[in-house]
């Protein structure tokens, strides 16, 4: 072994441990890691000189230009146009609906999720559906724990299937067009393992989740919120509210919120019935906790019902949701919503009121204001630095970032997205040009602003992989992945099915340990030398690294979706090894066999 390999392999085996046994940024461990290979100073082997660095920094560095890497960052941005337009929501709204069993819940959240995840990337996929599912679990009586998990893995296997479902994937594909003279992969050539694999992982979760999911999470006790806030809402003409019962819409058992009564054409109808039919311009009065009510915002078809929103000069888009608490010295004390001018002094509109827990039966703008009462505005970005040491408010707070959804643009993302999708299965572009025309056209239609697009981009996600690709180059100019490959291939012999079980094997460890993408990306050179020196083809190998990578579900640190409903479902690791561990087995003795009747050895 060169002095250049060892020092890589020991470096890499630094890396290792930190990620393993340490609670530090990974993005900060590897791109420390790759410092060192950039500074190091090592011996040429053939010339004897001294040199500062196993990689050049151009080396270092080329995985910030990867084409997965560039893709990857364009479907974070494309996913936050379906978030902000509610475009996802819908979609789940319609795939959810009302399970009569756990059971039903189940199907109703796998089969769909595991479809959507092939068509958008799994890891915004999630991040979207998990405040929908969370909610809906607890509006529907079920535990969290039970259906989280489940969601995470759907949304891995669906993504495994196709070559946008999962950065892993893209990744992989760039390593693959970069560093050979395969022109990449196709759409959905990648299905051929992903669905069978997919098919026996969801019947697995839908076969085991009763006895091998935890059950934590107990339904949403109502009456342990003690704040409630009055809220109005109208219900939109032709929205598809209008003509449900209130228990079709979704509006009866909604999670921390009541719905008191309805105001129809000046009658109102105190004593709402799970069977009322719900009609255009109907004003509805909720109360309930704060989190509820900012969700109630969400709500397709559903709009505040007080006319200073729609005055304000800035659009909905490019407002905040905050929450002010009146004070004693403030010159609305003894006014009502309406006499107050909220809209003209602040620039602000106030969507609800609480009040020491009570009940005010009002509407919004008749509601005559004491100090102490809790206001919900909707409000210009500005709003929180002006006003927070101002007399008039004892206490202002930012309760999300986001701005509230615009549902009228749902249906222009949903149709961007659409066209992404066509442009690459068609083969008219490859996926980096669809998914950068795809974001540009999400910000030209006004479906997310720029700054939301910047803040969509998970940065720390693709350090990771920038840096896993670095790693992998370095093993590459060292000599080391040719070391391990050969050692590879003598322990395992001449038998490339063999061998092939192997590098899956070793891959699906490794990324349980260190993150998919980091774990791919390391052994995809190993794989390489050994496929050459079997003499066979390094397409089986590689599809190999890509789907156990792509499919790790024993550990909620080899994939970042399963750390996303790690808190929100109370999990435990060993609800991962106990849940996923069997299934990572089964998967594997389901792909090895499949791969080289797609891609054979010769």
């Amino acid at each position: 072994m060169t002095a250049g390999a060892a020092i890589t392999l020991l470096i890499l085996l630094l890396v290792l441990g930190l990620l393993v046994c340490t609670r530090r940024a990974p993005d900060a461990i590897l791109w420390s890691g790759l410092g060192l290979l950039v500074v190091v100073p090592v011996r040429d082997p053939v010339s004897g000189a001294w040199q500062v660095g196993i990689l050049t920094v151009e080396q270092a560095f080329a995985g910030l230009a990867n084409e997965g890497v560039i893709t990857i960052a364009l479907l974070f941005v494309v996913a936050a146009a379906l978030r902000d337009t509610g475009g996802m929501q819908w979609l789940a709204g319609f795939a959810l609906g009302r399970p009569s069993s756990l059971w039903a819940a189940q199907n109703r959240i796998i089969w769909p999720t595991a479809l959507a995840s092939g068509f958008i990337n799994n890891t915004p996929l999630v991040a979207m559906l998990l405040p929908v599912v969370d909610q809906w679990s607890k509006r529907q009586g079920l535990s969290a724990s039970k259906l989280l998990i489940p969601m995470s893995y759907a949304s891995i296997f669906g993504g495994a299937c196709t070559l946008i479902g999962t950065s892993t994937n893209l990744v992989v594909n760039g390593w693959l067009i970069s560093e050979t003279a395969h022109p990449g992969l196709g759409m959905f050539e990648i299905a051929w393992v992903g669905v069978p694999v997919a098919a026996v992982g969801c019947l697995y979760m839908l076969l085991t989740y009763r006895w091998l999911l935890p059950d934590r999470k107990p339904p949403l006790n109502l009456s342990d919120d003690a704040r409630q806030y009055t809220v109005e809402m109208i219900v939109e003409p032709g929205s598809d509210l209008a003509g449900k019962t209130v228990e079709q819409a979704g509006l009866r058992s909604l999670p921390g919120l009541y719905l008191i009564e309805i105001d129809r054409d000046e009658e109102v109808l105190p004593a709402v019935s799970r069977d009322t039919r719900l009609k255009g311009n109907d004003r509805l009065i909720f109360a309930g906790i704060v989190d509820s009510v900012v969700d109630l915002q969400g709500i397709r078809g559903l709009r505040p019902a007080t006319d200073q929103v729609f005055k304000l000069s800035q659009t909905r888009a490019n407002r905040v949701l905050v929450e002010a608490v009146i004070s004693n010295t403030s010159p609305f004390n003894g006014q009502t919503v309406r006499e107050g001018r909220f809209r003209t002094l602040y620039h602000a509109a106030v969507i609800a009121v609480a009040r020491n827990g009570v009940q005010i039966k009002r509407h919004i703008g008749d509601i005559r204001l004491r100090a102490g009462d809790s206001l919900l505005l909707e409000a210009r970005p500005g709003f929180l630095e002006q006003q927070r040491n101002r007399p008039d408010f004892y206490l202002v707070s930012a309760l999300s970032e986001a701005a509230p959804i615009r549902h009228e643009r749902a249906w222009i993302s949903l149709s961007i997205l659409a066209l992404m999708v066509a442009l690459v299965t068609l083969d008219f572009l490859s996926m980096l040009k669809a998914a950068l025309i795809a974001a540009g056209l999400m910000l030209i239609t006004r479906c997310l602003n720029a700054n939301t697009a910047r803040r969509a981009i998970d940065l720390p996600v693709l350090l990771v992989i920038a840096a896993a690709l670095g790693l992998g180059k370095a093993m590459q100019v060292s000599g080391l992945a040719e070391i391990l490959g050969h050692v590879l291939r003598s322990s395992m012999g001449a038998n490339p099915s063999t061998m092939l079980a192997a590098v899956y094997g070793v891959t699906m460890v490794l990324a349980g340990v260190i993150t998919a993408k980091a774990a791919a990306l390391l052994v995809l050179p190993i794989a390489m030398v050994a496929a050459g020196e079997l003499g066979v083809s390094h397409m089986p190998f590689v599809i190999a690294v890509m789907t156990a990578a792509a499919t790790t579900v024993a550990t909620p640190i080899g994939y970042p979706t399963n750390l996303m409903v790690l808190g929100p479902g109370d999990y435990r690791f060993s609800d991962y090894l106990l849940f996923g561990g069997p299934l990572s087995l089964i998967i594997w003795a389901v792909a090895v066999p499949v791969i080289p009747l797609v891609w054979p050895f010769h």
